[in-house]
C-alpha cells in the first residue's frame, strides 16, 4: 500500500513530542504539508528543526498556541486557517485519587483534552465538507473504555472524545469527510515514557523493568507485553488519514496492544 498525501495540509495539535510528534512525522513522510503546534517557542522551534532536518523536502510550519483556551485556538486558526487533515492530539493526564481532584482541575483538563478538539473541528471541518474531502482524527485512549480508578478525570475526557467523534461523523456523513478516533494503550510517549524512567530511577531498576511492573499491576490484560512505540500509533493514524481509508468513519480504532478485552 502506497499512502500518498501530496497536496494535503495537516494540522496536528500538541505535536512537539510524543505521539503527536510521531504523527506529524508520519504524515510528512506521506507527503503532506504539516502544521505542528505547541505551547512554547522553544518546543515548537526544536521540533521544527528536527523535522526539517529529517525530512528536508517536506513543508513543516509551527504555531505557538495554548489550545486549552479560546485565545490559543484563535491564534492557531489565524496562522493555519485551513486544513485537509486535522488530528486532535493535544492532551494530558495524571494519576490522582478521584476524591482529591478539585473542580478547577476537572474543568482545566476538559478544556485541554476535549474543548481543544471541539474548537478545532468546528473551525476546520466546514471547509473540508465544501471541498468534499477531509480527515479528522481524535486521539483518545484505551482508558476511554477501561476506566482506570486513579485517572477517572482523564478517562472521562477520553470517553467524551469518542462521543464527539461519532456525532461529528454523523453530521458530515456522505460529504467525503471521515471522522474517527484512535485509542492508544500504554505507549512510550513523553508522558508515559517519562513516568517509567522516573519510576525506574526511584527504584533503582531498568526502564524496561519499570514498564513491565506497570503492565503487570495496571494493564495485566495486555497481549503485547510491552509499551507500544509512538511510531506504531502514528502508523494507524496515517492510514486513517489516507485516501485508502475512505470507507472508515464513525468508528474507534484501538492500537492498545490488546489491553481492552473485547471483540468489538
Amino acid at each position: 500500500m502506497n499512502i500518498d498525501l501530496t497536496g494535503r495540509t495537516a494540522v496536528v495539535t500538541g505535536s512537539t513530542a510524543g505521539i503527536g510528534r510521531a504523527i506529524a512525522e508520519g504524515l510528512g513522510r506521506a507527503g503532506a504539508a504539516v502544521v505542528i503546534n505547541g505551547r512554547t517557542e522553544k518546543r515548537v522551534s526544536t521540533a521544527l528543526r528536527e523535522l526539517r532536518e529529517l525530512l528536508p523536502k517536506t513543508e513543516f510550519t509551527g504555531v505557538i498556541a495554548d489550545l486549552a483556551t479560546p485565545e490559543g485556538a484563535a491564534e492557531l486558526f489565524a496562522q493555519a486557517p485551513d486544513a485537509d487533515i486535522l488530528v486532535n492530539n493535544v492532551g494530558t493526564g495524571r494519576w490522582k485519587s478521584f476524591f482529591e481532584i478539585e473542580d478547577r482541575e476537572w474543568i482545566d483538563l476538559f478544556e485541554l483534552n476535549v474543548m481543544s478538539g471541539i474548537r478545532a473541528s468546528r473551525h476546520y471541518v466546514p471547509n473540508m465538507t465544501k471541498r468534499g474531502w477531509g480527515r479528522v482524527v481524535f486521539i483518545s485512549s484505551e482508558s476511554a473504555l477501561a476506566i482506570p480508578k486513579d485517572m477517572i478525570d482523564y478517562a472521562t475526557t477520553k470517553t467524551a472524545q469518542l462521543a464527539i467523534a461519532r456525532g461529528l461523523a454523523e453530521v458530515v456523513g456522505g460529504t467525503g469527510v471521515t471522522v474517527n478516533s484512535v485509542l492508544p494503550g500504554p505507549t512510550n510517549s513523553e508522558i508515559m515514557g517519562g513516568w517509567a524512567q522516573a519510576n525506574a530511577d526511584a527504584q533503582g531498576i531498568t526502564r524496561e523493568e519499570a514498564e513491565q511492573q506497570f503492565l503487570k499491576t495496571n494493564r495485566p490484560t495486555t497481549l503485547l507485553n510491552r509499551f507500544a512505540t509512538t511510531e506504531e500509533v502514528a502508523n494507524l493514524v496515517v492510514y486513517v488519514c489516507s485516501e485508502q481509508a475512505s470507507a472508515t468513519t464513525g468508528t474507534s480504532l484501538r492500537v492498545d496492544g490488546g489491553v481492552v478485552r473485547t471483540i468489538a
